[in-house]
């Protein structure tokens, strides 16, 4: 629908009413800033001059009951809401492909309070995940959730997109921390989910919002569970003679022991990124490994995780590797050690079952560099399940076309080509990054006939269609 000037003066009006004149914007740097977030093309757009999609109104709500009212008079006008944390998501699922408002959530930030008794803690979902956790650690606890993102990312997207941390090995991904959560529907509703997750009273409604991406309605305040700080947190490194001798290890450990981290690198990123951040410049797999916990468990659990590592020919090179690892986590995502523009690149995370592991992250390999000159494909697994593991895999093109449209048609030929590689050998298009606008179109591919569950969901509580628009296949 195109609004006249008057009315789009008329519903800015409104909006201002509803959450304050200086929570308000239709500035042209404003809306530039949030046409752009780690979304390769939105980012190639800012790069080349182009001006990305732009929302008409940036909001900025203060509480779940200003975002009610946002989202109600939104629904009156039909008008497309997208939601935005910190802008740190890679698929293109905050921006505002349709226009409409722009609904900033980094206002709500607040600590509502912690349970010692309970162990749990509960904020406002605008809040940096790192604040979160430092407020966790000043009583001596820790929700166990450090992801890459940790101190850009908000909250509320890495419940949107189902986040994952470095140590989810052992404690999971965000959804297994969350107890509760407030959310206020598209029509404005308010409601909160059940005060524990696990119930046989229906379905878990957490699990209807958190993996959502903002489709369903604006999640706004979480309790997480929280945990003691670790007595021990112990590190070593191995060397496997090659990725699939070191898939097999892995394999092993996490079905007899549990530690929280466990990466295993192939050969194409252990003498690239691992030789650049470690300065570790031997062939083969690399493996980073930590336990912890309580000190006598651990030394047990390492002896187990040892034993299974000299089974398959490991070099054990000692924890100097992995205790630098560990502090240079983040270093990998910094400029100069990270895929940047003008290089082309994505992250096709997927994951599968240990009998399909292999064959999933071959097909993935052969369909990107066998098909496309000058990609090359590397990967690792970082985020492993009794059933299987994830595979963190990226494709990188140091020189892409300089013509926009044709970079736009040969990354997403990249991406169709990997992502289906991975389907038709036993993987799913996501792990843990989420769907957002790069991955829409092959959502139905993916689920089939399933996929009516979803778009049934949608329907019912979006009738209007005005949740984030073209994401998450809805």
């Amino acid at each position: 629908m195109e609004f006249k000037a008057f009315m789009i003066d008329m519903i800015r009006n409104e909006l201002e009413d509803a959450v304050g004149v200086e929570n308000v914007s239709t500035s042209s740097a404003e809306k530039l800033t949030y046409g752009v977030d780690y979304f390769w093309v939105s980012r190639m757009w800012a790069d080349k001059g182009l001006r990305p999609p732009e929302a008409d109104f940036i909001v900025h709500p203060g509480s779940a009951e200003e975002t009610s009212k946002v989202l109600k008079i939104a629904n009156y006008y039909k008008i497309p809401v997208q939601t935005w944390g910190g802008g740190s998501g890679s698929q293109g699922s905050a921006l505002p492909m349709a226009g409409g408002i722009l609904l900033d959530i980094k206002h709500m930030n607040k600590l509502i309070s912690i349970d010692e008794e309970t162990r749990s803690i509960t904020a406002e979902t605008g809040m940096v995940f790192q604040l979160l956790e430092w407020y966790a650690n000043e009583r001596g606890f820790s929700l166990m959730h450090l992801p890459s993102c940790l101190t850009c990312g908000t909250i509320g997207g890495a419940l949107g997109h189902r986040g994952v941390g470095i140590l989810s090995t052992k404690y999971g991904k965000i959804d297994d921390i969350t107890l509760n959560m407030e959310v206020v529907l598209p029509n404005g509703d308010i409601i909160n989910t059940l005060p524990v997750p696990k119930h046989a009273a229906g379905p878990d409604l957490n699990q209807i919002f958190i993996g959502s991406e903002g489709t369903l309605g604006v999640i706004t305040k979480a309790t997480f569970r929280m945990l003691p700080m670790p007595e021990v947190r112990k590190f070593r490194a191995f060397l496997f003679p090659n990725f699939s001798t070191g898939l097999k290890a892995c394999r092993d450990i996490v079905q007899k022991v549990k530690p929280s981290i466990l990466r295993l690198f192939d050969q194409a990123e252990t003498v690239s990124i691992i030789k650049d951040v470690l300065g570790f410049s031997k062939e083969g797999s690399f493996m980073n490994l930590a336990f912890e916990g309580n000190a006598e468990i651990v030394a047990i659990e390492e002896k187990i995780a040892y034993a299974v590592c000299e089974k398959y020919g490991a070099m054990d090179l000692g924890s100097e590797y992995g205790e630098k690892w560990f502090n240079h986590r983040i270093t990998f995502f910094y400029p100069g050690h990270i895929m940047n523009n003008p290089q082309m690149f994505g992250t096709m995370d997927t994951a599968c079952t240990f009998a399909n592991v292999e064959e999933v992250y071959w097909a993935m390999k052969h369909a990107v560099e066998d098909n496309f000159p000058g990609v090359r494909f590397i990967a690792h697994c970082s985020h492993w399940y009794d059933w299987g593991t994830m595979i963190y895999d990226r494709f990188i093109m140091d020189e892409p076309p300089e013509d926009p449209e044709e970079a736009i048609r040969l990354h997403n030929q990249i991406w169709n080509a990997g992502v289906r590689a991975a389907m038709e050998n036993g993987g799913i298009i996501n792990d843990h990054h989420g769907i957002g606008l790069k991955l829409s179109r092959l959502m139905k591919e993916q689920y089939g006939p399933a996929m009516q569950v979803m778009e049934g969901l949608k329907k019912s509580l979006d009738p209007n269609g005005i949740m984030n628009p073209y994401k998450l296949g809805l």
